[in-house]
């Protein structure tokens, strides 16, 4: 038998386990948060990240995961963009910038190039290897 308790991420308490994988307690306190986070936008839909995480205490990071999850839409927000998960530069979609993006779709269809070019020359070997032998491996079993 398992019990359905889980240690929350947030705080360490022990609870029901649930789609957040927090206590009760700590979700309330995200929501209000996300509530304070709101109620300044409304006000100010020209601030920054930086101005409303000092406005309403919410840490950069919070702010930046509402954005992700779709809670806070920055579509008003002429001012607001978070950081580049790879640079840190600063974005207003998607979790990558467009250079880091491109960058990594290169390097992918490098990889799968230089995969593709091993196997080629794997098969090659091995069609070759059936048709030459050298003396060396003909006489190895002598001496």
């Amino acid at each position: 038998m398992t019990l359905n308790v889980a240690n929350c991420q947030r705080c360490g308490k022990v609870y029901l386990k649930n789609m957040y994988g927090m206590c009760g307690n700590c979700i309330k306190e995200i929501d209000l948060q996300y509530e304070k986070c709101l109620k300044y936008l409304r006000e100010y839909r020209s601030c920054s990240i930086t101005e409303l995480s000092d406005a309403t205490g919410v840490s950069h990071q919070l702010i930046t995961k509402f954005i992700r999850e779709g809670r806070i839409s920055i579509k008003g927000n002429p001012n607001m963009s978070y950081d580049c998960e790879v640079c840190g530069t600063a974005i207003r979609e998607h979790n990558m910038c467009e250079p880091c993006r491109s960058k990594l779709a290169k390097e992918t269809n490098q990889m799968h190039e230089d995969e593709n070019r091993k196997k080629q020359r794997e098969a090659e070997e091995n069609k070759n290897a059936f048709k030459t032998f050298k003396i060396h491996d003909r006489l190895k079993d002598r001496f």
